[in-house]
């Protein structure tokens, strides 16, 4: 006869029932121990005389309930996660199931999934993975199997102890701190690319991002401009010392590659504070929003078929407001800090480029390796003194214009060569110049209004990393 093995509760209910029956013993007793009533007393003890011990087991033991996956769906989305998915975290990977395959799973129940077959999401706690590395490393230990222990040093070589960052309390108003950061890592395509994030503090909302090849001046420039064209002026930047924020020794080079005093020159133009942290916990939220989109926007961006900067920047439109929509958090007010939003023109004047350049004998500047000769808004040529201090303003636009004794001029490029002759080629209605659009003298392009910024400037005077 066949062994019965009965559960903790199961075992109670059989010894009750089975010595009240010996002993003919009282019902209500019985009643009381069980916790039930003695109808259902007289129904275990029929149950103990029909069937014995047996009796006591649970019917849906060892049965499927009607609403579990099977197991070839288990093995499909293991399946998915290994080769479509891999790298999501569970409640990415939940939402994307959903979304793209119609399957409908929790996180946790792809949690237990998952560690079956020894795989964390990229977000475990560092708890879970040192307990998972003392279980994978018992298993090596016991196994005999060359290949078997093959496969768990794998396993255990993809087990990572990521640091964490000292939680603080939030601003209190949108706008009153955006954080700045860039992340490289392998967005898409074969080569690494460089993130350019702006997070709001209050919010977590994602005020501005951009991909560049490097961490640029060019690519903050880009997302300052998103945060001033959507939101207004912020109080405050938050950011590291890397590239462009990097404090460096400037002995010989020029203005334009002091990338610092570019960046920082505009914000103080706009009225924002800039402060520098070489640690990385004081920045925490970019941080943390760093490790997340490296999580779930690579996912994203291999599943669109992303492979290029340009289709990456273009796809960030529409998922920076699915993700704000997604995780960033409700204030109970509608109060910010942000400053009146600037006119497109303005934001163009202040996110520029400025170097200070000399007019050599032929009336021209040398910039960016190319000669340029000031014209007047009527596509006149503006002749100088050979030898006068000029102020190069590259708009954020790409627009080149010159400031000269606070006089503004546009810049007309000098060609190696003449693209027709004058004399042999007849001239046509495209070739008569046409008048030049200058903008108006603003405070950003006024000469001394610069140089007296840069002789404040500490990293001018006492060298690096100040």
């Amino acid at each position: 006869m066949r062994k019965v093995y009965l559960r903790m509760n199961e075992q109670l209910k059989y010894d009750i029932i089975k010595k009240l029956v010996v002993s003919n013993g009282n019902k209500k007793n019985a009643a009381i121990k069980l916790n039930c009533s003695l109808r259902t007393v007289n129904r275990l003890i029929i149950k103990y005389k029909m069937e014995g011990k047996q009796g006591f087991v649970h019917k849906n033991r060892g049965r499927k309930p009607a609403t579990a996956f099977t197991d070839d769906i288990k093995a499909k989305v293991i399946d998915l996660y290994n080769t479509k998915y891999f790298g999501a975290n569970l409640a990415h990977f939940s939402q994307l199931l959903n979304k793209h395959e119609g399957i409908l799973i929790s996180d946790s129940t792809l949690n237990h999934w998952l560690r079956d077959v020894d795989i964390l999401s990229p977000k475990a706690r560092r708890k879970t993975k040192r307990r998972l590395e003392a279980d994978l490393r018992n298993r090596k230990k016991a196994s005999s199997s060359l290949k078997q222990k093959a496969v768990i040093e794998d396993k255990l070589e993809l087990l990572n102890r990521s640091d964490v960052h000292p939680r603080r309390p939030r601003c209190a108003y949108m706008g009153e701190l955006v954080q700045l950061d860039a992340s490289p890592h392998l967005w898409f395509g074969n080569s690494i690319s460089h993130l350019h994030l702006a997070i709001d503090d209050a919010t977590g909302s994602i005020l501005g991002a951009f991909f560049d090849t490097q961490e640029t001046l060019r690519a903050y420039y880009e997302i300052t401009h998103q945060i001033l064209t959507s939101y207004g002026i912020p109080a405050k930047f938050l950011t590291d010392r890397r590239s462009v924020f990097e404090y460096k020794r400037k002995n010989a080079s020029s203005d334009e590659e002091d990338t610092f005093t570019q960046f920082s020159y505009a914000c103080h133009q706009l009225g924002i504070e800039l402060q520098c942290s070489s640690v990385p916990q004081a920045k925490g939220r970019v941080e943390r929003l760093n490790q997340t989109l490296q999580s779930r926007l690579v996912v994203e961006l291999r599943l669109a078929g992303i492979t290029t900067i340009e289709a990456a920047n273009k796809f960030l439109n529409s998922y920076i407001k699915e993700f704000n929509a997604l995780f960033a958090l409700p204030l109970n007010h509608t109060r910010n800090v942000f400053e009146k939003q600037p006119s497109d023109r303005e934001i163009n004047h202040i996110l520029s480029v400025l170097s200070c350049r000399k007019l050599d004998g032929g009336n021209c500047i040398r910039y960016k390796n190319k000669y340029y000769m000031p014209i007047t808004r009527n596509a006149n040529k503006a002749y100088m003194k050979k030898g006068m201090t000029a102020m190069v303003i590259e708009a954020f636009d790409g627009g080149l214009y010159v400031n000269i004794l606070d006089h503004i001029f546009a810049l007309e490029e000098i060609p190696l060569r003449e693209a027709k002759s004058k004399t042999f080629d007849p001239i046509t209605k495209d070739d008569k110049p046409n008048k030049v659009h200058i903008p108006p003298m603003s405070h950003p392009w006024k000469h001394a209004s610069f140089q007296a910024y840069i002789a404040k400037q500490k990293h001018r005077n006492l060298g690096a990393n100040v």
